[in-house]
């Protein structure tokens, strides 16, 4: 699998990000926005695609999103709380009163 068959899209009339493997989505994150507060409470890889690091691949663009747009993020989901953790780098986005 070439990573240029991956690609991470933004949903917002379903308020979701999408991974897209060669234009099939293999995995979502849902997400309400609050003012400048991305809340994600739920990140899912289809059961066919799991162990794959497909959901990585996912958070990694919802991330770069909320970065891009000068958002911050509350990871309600375990998956994108863990995913943080594992990521130092992403905790600046943390939502003032977010631990992760």
């Amino acid at each position: 699998m070439a990573a240029q068959d991956l690609s991470v899209i933004d949903v917002p009339d379903s308020s979701r990000f999408e991974l897209l493997l060669s234009g099939e989505r293999v995995g979502l994150a849902d997400y309400s926005v609050s003012g400048d507060v991305v809340t994600v409470p739920h990140v899912e890889t289809d059961p066919a695609h799991q162990g794959q690091g497909f959901a990585a691949v996912l958070m990694e663009g919802v991330l770069e999103s909320v970065r891009t747009r000068g958002q911050t993020i509350r990871p309600v989901c375990p998956y994108a709380a863990a995913y943080m953790r594992r990521h130092p780098e992403t905790q600046d986005l943390l939502t003032t009163g977010s631990t992760v």
